[in-house]
């Protein structure tokens, strides 16, 4: 067999190695990702929680990487701290290599096994939640296929005449070795997917064991240098985790490849074959990263959160910068292109309420008097689009719109009044919050910060849903954020009660912000009502909205 017909497969197969462990996260980020984010929201406090957590949630994703940005967001959010946030990636890096693990035994029997029952259940129902078992299923069967073609495709390679030079090249040169493997692991995206490679190659006994480790030690900076990479577009408090995960990951990847090159520690004792060894010394690494991270990863993301934010002083959004209105009379005689026009510029309230929203909760914990100020100038801002739309709204003519045309809007002009609604909450009720807690000089409970937390969080999030459904029309998006909304109210209920039991029990704090708390709770579980009502028009239209919730007598 040529050589180049021997890495067109082995190409092959590795890219259906990506593309399987994409189909996995896909399938489980899909049917079970919203409730995988509240188990890591309310696990991230305790240290040790934390770790377990992020080991669990990659596994489930087959992705650190996934697990980085996700805990990044929860920081930029102040939903938790830095420190627990990176003690949790950390956790996230072991859980990725013990996917590896699992996946270096032979469960050859389940491929056949998940490939059928996976289409059987995604082509027989239509629950969409059952169809993403159906992909998962699919997913790990064509993973396990394709770590045998891996094996299958790099077999002709130990007749290579060309293979062994480059192998005792990398071997005489770790340090090239190491860059070559962290290279590797960025182009696949994956450290699962480039480690998963090289153990295959070791057992048939391709590259030597103390090279593969070497290689091994560059996936786990690779690994750590992709969420690095994908934080580019978060704010600075976001981007610590990653790369203060980075940080942590690279020192002790270095450290480790000085002790191999000059002290070369007895690797029998990782196991009896090469495979084996490869993969138990890529667990012990992550082990012992979360060891020595624990007690040190406030100091590490404290520094890092430091640096990032004297490095980019302006990073934060300006939210003074005066927006351009797309708002073009000379196309009223054209309702699409006229509603066109309407739905960028009801999008640019969208972003101004997302500004809005995301930043008044920090004034909860530090009331800065120029923030407030800017809030209010962008409420402003928010009424001032939104009497523009409905003129420019009332202009298109009537007789010209097709039905189609004249729901969109109707769709569009309500859309806009609830928006300028959930701007008029956040300046005239929130803020009016944060100042009375200004006035008074009182805190609240640890607790108490928590759920105001994560009940701006989920509100936070189907703001989010709420816009693309208002883009998208799409209907399994309309029909999350309805359900959504009933999950916010059991969340507003649970978190009333907790409050009301620390009222019993005399904590003092409760005791001093008992109304600023219960009125939050109010403000942000009304947002979260206007907001949904945006999915209304798109399940009216799908005939999934029933005319009323009240039992028929």
């Amino acid at each position: 067999m040529s050589g180049s017909v021997v890495l067109l497969n082995l190409a092959g197969a590795v890219a259906l190695l990506l593309w399987a462990t994409r189909m996995v996260r896909t399938g489980v980020e899909r049917a079970y990702g919203e409730v995988l984010r509240r188990r890591l929201r309310a696990t991230l406090r305790n240290p040790l929680a934390g770790v377990v957590a992020g080991t669990g949630l990659a596994i489930a994703l087959q992705s650190a990487t996934a697990v980085a940005l996700l805990v990044g967001s929860f920081v930029g959010s102040g939903i938790v701290g830095g420190a627990a946030g990176l003690v949790a990636v950390l956790g996230a890096d072991l859980g990725s290599a013990i996917v590896v693990k699992m996946l270096s035994f032979d469960l050859s029997l389940l491929v056949p096994i998940c490939l059928f029952f996976g289409t059987a259940i995604f082509m027989t129902t239509e629950r969409r939640s059952w169809r993403q078992f159906g992909r998962i299923l699919v997913g790990v069967g064509l993973l396990l296929l394709s770590l045998r073609l891996i094996g299958e495709a790099s077999e002709p390679l130990r007749e290579s005449r060309l293979l062994p030079v480059i192998v005792d090249f990398l071997a005489a040169d770790p340090i090239t070795a190491f860059i070559v493997a962290a290279i590797m692991t960025w182009l696949f995206h994956s450290s699962v997917a480039a480690i998963l490679l090289i153990v295959a190659l070791a057992a048939r006994d391709l590259i030597p064991v103390e090279l593969g480790i070497v290689m091994v030690l560059g996936c786990n900076l690779g690994g750590g240098l992709i969420a690095a990479m994908l934080s580019r577009a978060m704010a600075p408090q976001g981007r610590s985790v990653p790369i203060a995960n980075l940080v942590l990951r690279g020192i002790g990847a270095v450290t480790a490849l000085i002790v191999i090159a000059f002290v070369h520690p007895p690797l029998d004792l990782l196991g009896g074959s090469p495979e084996v060894q490869l993969v138990n010394a890529h667990i012990a690494f992550n082990l012992a990263l979360v060891i020595v991270g624990l007690p040190v990863a406030g100091i590490v993301h404290r520094l890092v959160a430091g640096a990032l934010t004297a490095m980019q002083p302006q990073a934060l959004i300006d939210l003074e910068d005066q927006p351009v209105s797309s708002l073009d009379a000379s196309v009223l005689h054209n309702p699409p292109l006229a509603l066109g026009n309407a739905t960028r510029e009801v999008m640019a309230i969208c972003d101004t309420i997302e500004i809005m929203l995301t930043n008044v909760m920090e004034l909860y914990e530090e009331a800065d008097k120029p923030k407030i100020a800017a809030l209010t100038a962008l409420d402003d801002r928010v009424d001032e689009r939104h009497a523009a739309i409905k003129l420019y709204l009332a202009r298109i003519s009537a007789s010209q719109m097709s039905e189609d045309q004249a729901l969109r809007y109707q769709e569009l002009l309500g859309a806009c009044v609830k928006l300028e609604q959930v701007g008029d909450i956040i300046v005239r009720n929130m803020l009016a919050q944060v100042k009375k807690k200004l006035e008074r000089g009182v805190s609240f409970s640890q607790d108490g910060l928590d759920e105001l937390h994560e009940m701006h969080a989920a509100v936070l999030a189907n703001a989010r849903l709420a816009f693309n459904v208002l883009v998208s029309r799409d209907r399994e998006t309309a029909r999350q954020l309805v359900q959504e909304k009933e999950r916010l109210r059991d969340l507003e209920k649970n978190s009333s009660q907790r409050h009301f039991d620390r009222l019993r029990l005399g904590t003092a704090e409760s005791v001093e912000t008992s109304s600023i708390h219960l009125d939050t709770i109010r403000d942000l579980k009304q947002i979260n009502s206007l907001l949904a009502s945006i999915a209304y028009p798109v399940l009216e239209e799908h005939g999934l909205l029933r005319d009323s919730r009240l039992k028929a007598i």
